[in-house]
């Protein structure tokens, strides 16, 4: 008779240093995993479990969201949407690859480092869509055409570039130099994040300064509560820092992270389309190969990061397996 065996699960004191999460008590899968184990652990309550559901199911309802506006009037034809497309892909990818870089990390200390630079590749490329979407759709009037506009969009993409490089390089810091590492790898998303919004926080400005009715603003201001919200509680470790051992595995922060970055982007697309069905879209938009041009470039520069990062994983150690009891 057919039967499957789960993973047994170890406690923080089982695991190497790299592998253990602050706060974090019990849970932990082996981290020599193969990679059936690493499938399997998906169906069993461990703390990564609802890492991983906490992303792959919204991945789809992107992914149901991108066919839908692709299947519509226009769609890829309409030289509008183009920058709204690129975007919702990006979209798709990010909790994607998330999803998948939790679910394989117990692999091997090299499957981890790679999985996750797949991670962070996947998220600064979401910031370029972001920037995108913010440049053709919800940029204020009186900037359309200036020099900031049109150096918006190549100023993001070399934000991707510096965002993957430097979330990709924290990851040989961890170990050895944990609160750093944490810094440079929140700097490399908040930043990113941070020039992408200039636009909209003018926006932000002009609608408190003038009472304005905008529809789309509500859900801006949703979206970026749901963006603070996400960074605080990334950089916290809030709240299983106040009790070790109570949020292994339900509620811990990297879950409440996830679900804060979700709703984020939800409001986000829900704000740039409305942007753009109530013709906030100006009439400088990028062209099909501009779009497809930046988009990828940005996937070059982070495939070459990823690259040499990758290159340089043989020559860190492989930790020894600890499973001795505490």
């Amino acid at each position: 008779m057919l039967s499957l065996k789960l993973p047994r699960l170890l406690s923080i004191h089982q695991v190497p240093k790299g592998y253990q999460e602050q706060g974090i008590l019990f849970g932990y899968r082996p981290p020599r995993s193969s990679a059936a184990d690493c499938l399997l652990s998906v169906f069993q309550m461990t703390n990564e479990t609802l890492n991983i559901w906490t992303h792959f199911l919204p991945a789809w309802y992107f992914v149901w969201t991108l066919v839908g506006r692709l299947q519509g009037p226009g769609g890829r034809e309409d030289p509008h949407s183009w920058p709204l497309l690129a975007y919702l892909l990006t979209c798709c990818i990010y909790p994607l690859a998330s999803s998948c870089a939790h679910t394989f990390s117990t692999m091997s200390t090299r499957a981890r480092h790679i999985c996750y630079f797949w991670d962070y590749a996947a998220l600064s490329m979401y910031s370029l869509g972001s920037a995108l979407a913010y440049s053709a759709y919800i940029f204020p009037a009186e900037w359309v055409g200036s020099t900031f506009h049109h150096l918006y969009v190549p100023v993001a993409v070399l934000n991707t570039g510096l965002s993957t490089s430097l979330s990709c390089y924290s990851r040989f810091l961890e170990v050895e130099q944990p609160l750093f590492s944490k810094a440079s790898r929140t700097l490399a998303f908040a930043y990113p994040y941070l020039f992408d919004s200039i636009p909209l926080f003018y926006r932000f400005y002009r609608c408190a300064a003038e009472s304005c009715t905008d529809a789309a603003i509500l859900l801006h201001y949703k979206h970026t509560l749901c963006a603070f919200l996400t960074c605080f509680i990334f950089a916290s470790h809030l709240p299983e820092r106040l009790a070790p051992g109570h949020f292994d595995y339900i509620g811990h922060s990297h879950q409440v992270f996830h679900v804060c970055g979700i709703l984020g982007t939800h409001f986000q697309m829900e704000a740039i389309m409305m942007d753009m069905a109530q013709g906030q879209h100006q009439l400088l938009l990028p062209t099909s190969f501009q779009t497809l041009g930046s988009m990828g470039t940005s996937l070059a520069i982070s495939l070459v990061v990823i690259g040499l990062c990758s290159s340089s994983l043989p020559f860190i150690p492989e930790p020894p397996q600890r499973e001795k009891p505490h």
